[in-house]
C-alpha cells in the first residue's frame, strides 16, 4: 500500500517531463497578464500568484504544450506533476491537474502519494476538488486496497485530505461504496470547516442522482447532526 506518512515524495527522473516544462514555461510565461493576475490571486484568497491567463487560452496553449508528445509512464507523469507543483502560479498546477486527470488510467496505486502532496501543498478548492475526482477516484476505484488509506484520510486534522475523501467518489454513480460515503459523512458531520461542510452536502446530492431515496433517508436520519448547509446541499435537487 502507498505510504501515507506525509513526506515529500522523490520526482522521479523523466526526460518526457524535462521536454514539457521546457514548453510549459515557453509558453505560458510569454501570455502572462499581470492586471488579470492581480484579480485572479485576489479571488482565489492569495493562495498562489497567478500568471493572469484565461481558462480559454491556458487550454490552447496547454495543448499545445502536449502535442505530438508520447504517452506518458507512471513516473513521467509523477515528475510532472511534483516539478510543476514546484513553480509558484497557479496556472502550472492546473496544467498538472489537468495532466493527471488526462492519464491516471495509466498509473497505478504508486501514484496516491503524489497526490497526497498535491492535496497538501498550497492547498484549495480549485485543485483539491479535481485531484479527488479525477485523480484519487480512479485509483481508488482500480485498486480497492487503497480505501483504507481513505479511511485514514477522512479523520485526518487536515481538511482538505477529509475533503478528498468525502469527494473521491463523485463519479461512481452506482459503484458508490455507500457505506462509506454516508459513514464519512456523518464523521464529519459535526465539523466547523465551511469546505468540509459543502463537500458532505455535494457528496450526497452527487448520490442522490443515482439512489435519492437512500439519501433522503439518510439525511433524515442524521439531520440533527449535519449543518444546515450540508442538508441545503444534499437536498438541492430532490
Amino acid at each position: 500500500m502507498p505510504s501515507n506518512d506525509g513526506r515529500p515524495p522523490r520526482v522521479p527522473r523523466s526526460t518526457l517531463a524535462d521536454t514539457l516544462l521546457e514548453r510549459l514555461t515557453g509558453a505560458y510565461a510569454p501570455a502572462a497578464d499581470p492586471a488579470r493576475a492581480e484579480a485572479m490571486t485576489g479571488y482565489m484568497q492569495h493562495v498562489a500568484p497567478f500568471l493572469g491567463i484565461p481558462a480559454p487560452l491556458r487550454r490552447e496553449l496547454s495543448r499545445a504544450v502536449t502535442k505530438n508528445t508520447p504517452r506518458p509512464s507512471e513516473a513521467d507523469v509523477a515528475a510532472l506533476a511534483l516539478r510543476c507543483w514546484r513553480l509558484p502560479e497557479r496556472e502550472y498546477h492546473y496544467f498538472a491537474v489537468d495532466y493527471l486527470r488526462r492519464h491516471v488510467v495509466r498509473c497505478s496505486s504508486g501514484l496516491l502519494p503524489v497526490a497526497r502532496h498535491l492535496i497538501t501543498t498550497v492547498p484549495w478548492w480549485d485543485t483539491v476538488d479535481l485531484l479527488a475526482a479525477h485523480t484519487v477516484g480512479p485509483l481508488v476505484a482500480a485498486d480497492p486496497d487503497l480505501a483504507p488509506v481513505m479511511d485514514e484520510w477522512i479523520g485526518s486534522e487536515d481538511p482538505w485530505l477529509a475533503r478528498t475523501a468525502l469527494l473521491h467518489q463523485l463519479r461512481r454513480k452506482d459503484t458508490t461504496d455507500v457505506g462509506r460515503l454516508f459513514a464519512y459523512c456523518r464523521h464529519q458531520a459535526g465539523h466547523p470547516d465551511f469546505f468540509l461542510r459543502k463537500a458532505i452536502g455535494w457528496a450526497l446530492r452527487e448520490y442522490a442522482k443515482t439512489d435519492p431515496d437512500a439519501v433522503r433517508a439518510f439525511v433524515d436520519a442524521e439531520r440533527a447532526a449535519l449543518s444546515p448547509l450540508s442538508v441545503r446541499e444534499a437536498l438541492k435537487n430532490l
